[in-house]
């Protein structure tokens, strides 16, 4: 098998920040100067950064000088290829502050994003702390810190423990995380307050949150412009979860015919959020098409059409006579109040364009009054849709892990933004870095058809190269969007970079090919080191839908994580369903980044109880990497489906060596399935530990 070439770097985060395009031009100018130097220092960085794309035209040699010298003030000292890396990104968001770069850096993150200003937008930051109070004023927990008061640090400092962020990812998403495993005392110690925001992050990518330049450090810390990106993200999913046909089917009213249904299928939610408002100001009588939530919202026009048609009763002319912009958007939202629909705006953001609160304005209205038709023969048509359950659950579990990989494009319907073949090409590109030949690939938008072909087959041909099972699955099938086919690729290349992953882990596994049944074998093992009993015959034992084995299986590599008292026999659906929400938040707590869902576990789905226990079996290793071969030794007679990449693959799934220094607790939050999360022991009363399930047996 031909081996793939790429350009390694040991923290996941900073590997993310760039395209292998970029790593290698970086990697080869560095390299230059070293052989020209005999080494790189801190001096000779100027004149090769002056000459770097994005650099050059904004920033003057003497000026990245003064910038490096505020890190570095010995100029000889040596700098490696990685602090270049940070250097560079530093002086990237330098630039970009310095050329006039957005006022609101603290958008939605995007994976893409390679710079990150360190600058807030008051107005956001006091419309999310308005939106905070508003939706958990009555939590047990945090009522007596509520409301927050926006003109201060209040928001930062509450969110250092980790709960508030827990609590919002549970108002955007109700039952993502089992607050059973939040640790709400009034005094947290830092191993608690990193539980929590490992829980927070790991439970954020479970949601559709992009997370991978945050890391627990940057929330224990509250660093201003990445808490408020996320609340931020967090937020945009709640306000948006209902633009969709399978929550609200009266939107098929926005297409002319049933034919064009499949659009509506395609489009992200603030795309849809876009065609329904202009579905009203086409019937409003509005000329212009809105196509974002910034300029083209500015002159404050658009909401007084569009209110105008959604609540005539609170009509007023003198909204569209009125010339002055501030004007006119003070009597939008003096309309919009009457609807109750005022939370996120102020005149001055409409008239500055913005995008976030107009996007969450937008979003409110929708969901106050959408004025569809609540009798339409399409509603009949969409409700008919068919909806395989078992088929919906893997979409969104391949969903959700192809956008925590931190590629470019971001994932809302898996069937069919992979159809032209782009989106596979770069999670090719993740997990087996220089398999794609970006010069023969198309990217989107893509009109002429044979070029998807053509993305789709040279996704075909690495799968191929990697030995995947293809013998029925062709390229052309990828872009007929037919499921079972997308699915199945899909599941081999999620299961080959987990089973990479933890062949690369593992130093003692003599260049042997890790395999399900060492995965099983490992589990069956580290339960039975304790004491107990349980085991589990095969990752699609029914006897695994009590939860009991993982339960022990998470408290064997870890003993304080898992609370007894908390714990049910599983006797029955609902204390099935109380263990798999509890196993899934306690993994995740613990840094497991997985995306399965308790009826994953009570139903034993094959694939998700796999990703479930190499998840786990992954954290452990990183805790102990010399954990002894009768517990890991990989086992030869088991049979193996899938041939995985040689071991001399280069491949930015080799996670780094961690720091253990418990001084420093951390977390580099991985672009890929797993994460590199530091958890620390402490000691826990006894009855926490005992398992009282095991002791009635």
């Amino acid at each position: 098998m031909s081996s793939f070439v790429g350009v390694l770097v040991s923290d996941p985060w900073l590997q993310s920040q760039f395209t292998q395009v970029e790593l290698r031009g970086l990697k080869s100018k560095f390299l230059l100067t070293k052989r020209e130097k005999g080494q790189v220092t801190v001096g000779d960085l100027p004149p090769l950064m002056v000459k770097l794309k994005g650099l050059n035209e904004v920033l003057t040699e003497e000026e990245i000088s003064a910038i490096l010298r505020e890190s570095y003030p010995d100029t000889g000292q040596e700098i490696e290829f990685e602090n270049f890396l940070r250097a560079y990104l530093d002086m990237q968001g330098r630039t970009a502050t310095k050329s006039g770069g957005s006022k609101t850096s603290s958008s939605f993150l995007k994976a893409s994003t390679t710079t990150l200003l360190h600058t807030i937008s008051e107005s956001e930051k006091a419309s999310y702390v308005a939106h905070i109070n508003g939706y958990l004023r009555d939590d047990p927990f945090l009522k007596k810190c509520l409301p927050l008061d926006p003109g201060s640090n209040d928001l930062f400092n509450l969110a250092k423990d980790g709960v508030l962020l827990c609590k919002l990812i549970n108002v955007a998403v109700p039952g993502t995380i089992d607050e059973r495993a939040i640790n709400t005392k009034r005094v947290l110690n830092p191993w608690e307050r990193n539980e929590n925001h490992t829980l927070c992050l790991n439970s954020a990518k479970a949601i559709g949150c992009t997370v991978v330049n945050i890391g627990t450090q940057d929330l224990v810390e509250a660093r201003p412009h990445l808490v408020l990106g996320l609340i931020s993200q967090i937020i945009k999913i709640q306000l948006l979860a209902d633009l969709n046909l399978k929550k609200t089917p009266q939107l098929v009213e926005l297409v002319d015919d049933s034919k064009d249904v499949e659009e509506l299928l395609s489009l992200a939610p603030e795309k849809m959020l876009l065609k329904w408002m202009n579905h009203h100001l086409k019937k409003a009588g509005y000329k212009k098409t809105i196509t974002n939530f910034s300029s083209d919202v500015k002159d404050g026009e658009a909401y007084a059409y569009l209110l105008n048609v959604l609540a005539p009763e609170h009509c007023t002319p003198a909204t569209l006579d009125t010339k002055d912009p501030t004007e006119r958007a003070k009597m939008v939202l003096e309309h919009a109040e009457k609807m109750d629909c005022k939370r996120y705006l102020t005149p001055k953001d409409i008239v500055e364009g913005s995008t976030n609160l107009n996007l969450a304005f937008v979003a409110q209205v929708f969901h106050r009054r959408n004025g569809l038709s609540t009798d339409n023969k399409g509603i009949s048509f969409a409700e008919m849709m068919p909806d395989d359950v078992q088929v919906s659950r893997e979409e969104r579990a391949f969903r959700l892990w192809i956008n925590s990989l931190g590629i470019s494009t971001y994932v809302n319907n898996l069937f069919e933004d992979v159809r032209n073949g782009w989106v596979l090409l770069e999670v090719l590109d993740k997990v087996a870095p220089g398999s794609v030949a970006w010069k023969q690939a198309t990217k989107p938008p893509i009109k002429m058809p044979f070029r998807k072909v053509e993305n789709c087959n040279q996704v075909i041909r690495i799968g191929k190269e990697l030995k995947f099972s293809l013998v029925n699955l062709a390229g052309n099938d990828i872009v007929q969007g037919n499921k079972k086919l997308i699915l199945a690729f899909l599941w081999q290349l999620m299961r080959s970079s987990i089973l990479q992953l933890l062949k690369n882990l593992r130093c003692h596994s003599q260049g042997k090919e890790m395999t399900d049944a060492d995965i099983l074998n490992w589990a069956n093992k580290k339960v039975k080191s304790t004491g107990r009993t349980a085991q589990m015959e095969s990752f699609k034992d029914k006897n695994l839908s009590n939860g009991i084995f993982f339960l022990e299986l998470l408290s064997a590599v870890e003993p304080r994580v898992v609370n007894w008292n908390l714990v049910t026999k599983g006797e029955n659906d609902e204390e099935k369903r109380l263990n798999a929400t509890y196993i899934i938040s306690v993994a995740r707590k613990l840094g497991c980044s997985i995306f399965l869902l308790p009826e994953d576990i009570m139903e034993v789905n094959q694939k998700m109880i796999l990703t479930l226990t190499a998840s786990i079996m992954y954290w452990s290793l990183q805790q102990q990497p010399a954990e002894t071969s009768e517990s890991a030794e990989p086992t030869e007679t088991a049979a193996e489906p899938t041939e995985l990449p040689t071991e001399d693959t280069p491949s930015e799934i080799i996670p780094p060596s961690s720091d253990h220094d418990k001084n420093a607790v951390t977390e580099r939050v991985s672009n890929l399935t797993f994460d590199n999360t530091i958890s620390v022991t402490s000691e826990t009363s006894q009855a926490e530990n005992e398992n009282p399930i095991q002791n009635s047996k």
